[in-house]
């Protein structure tokens, strides 16, 4: 193979490297600082599960990080995102989080893998993200340094350019709802909640299949349900709003497995007024993202 053709192959491989890894250009945000954005924000970190995972593995209250989430991709570890100068967010502005939470980047332009579920915050409003923010850097600053990342040799975050790429073409263009309740169930099962991380099945490649969407999928412990529609089958609104608040389905059994921190730490503190609009969704909307 003559070398000016491995060059020429080398150098437009590099650049298309380059492109699919380009950091978005993003304006100046702030974290707004008033009594009211900081309550908001300790709602939002509530409903967007940051609490089930970066949780100390101590027991402890505070989110310094450290859990290992299995995956088949192989153990990535929760980060320290206490206000920690050093070993956390300290140093974060509004512009980081907007980055991280909606673009999966860090303050530094590279992409955070997507154990950190940005393909479905990318959904959130500046707002919420940004309340998200004003929470947090109120939070005691906690020094500690999650283990580093234990994945597949290959997966390297140059990859990862290219596997944001792949699932934009993947991710079809979801329906707004002319119920407003439906439509806030929306928000909450597809970004804030991100619903479908666990319980919409994945590609070899780890791409959503959102032909299936919330049709349960396999997890590192057991199977994340089935949560369509015609699978829910004769469950109610208020039996789902209700699992929501307590995890007893309607047949009197207890939640177990990864879904008993998820009610714990999420879905029981949201208000009953977010736990109808998420039934809503679930219940009233047609199955697939074509609805």
């Amino acid at each position: 193979m003559p070398l000016r053709f491995i060059l020429t192959a080398i150098i437009i491989l590099g650049a298309i490297t380059l492109w699919v890894n380009q950091p978005p250009s993003l304006p100046d945000y702030s974290i707004p600082q008033s009594d009211e954005s900081i309550t908001r924000g300790e709602y939002l970190v509530h409903a967007a599960g940051c609490i089930s995972c970066h949780l100390a593995p101590d027991g402890g209250e505070a989110l310094s990080g450290g859990q290992a989430l299995l995956s088949p991709f192989g153990t990535f570890y929760a980060p320290n995102i206490t206000p920690d100068p050093a070993t956390g967010i300290g140093n974060w502005t509004g512009t980081d989080f907007i980055g991280a939470l909606k673009h999966g980047r860090n303050p530094d332009g590279g992409f955070y893998y997507p154990a950190l579920p940005y393909r479905s915050y990318q959904g959130m409003t500046d707002e919420d993200v940004l309340a998200v923010a004003a929470y947090l850097m109120q939070q005691e600053p906690v020094t500690a340094t999650a283990p580093t990342h234990e994945l597949r040799p290959w997966l390297g975050r140059w990859t990862l350019g290219f596997w944001n790429r792949l699932a934009d073409l993947s991710e079809p263009d979801f329906p707004d709802y002319d119920d407003p309740q439906v439509e806030r169930g929306a928000y909450l099962a597809r970004n804030l909640g991100h619903c479908g991380e666990c319980h919409t099945p994945r590609s070899g490649l780890g791409i959503p299949l959102y032909e299936r969407e919330f049709s349960g999928a396999p997890l590192p412990e057991g199977e994340a349900d089935d949560i369509t529609r015609e699978a829910l089958g004769e469950w109610s609104e208020e039996d789902f709003a209700f699992f929501l608040f307590l995890g007893i389905k309607p047949d009197g059994e207890f939640v177990g497995g990864e879904m008993e921190p998820v009610i714990e730490h999420n879905t029981s503190t949201l208000t009953q007024e977010d736990r109808e609009a998420l039934a809503a969704f679930f219940l009233r909307r047609g199955n697939g993202p074509s609805e």
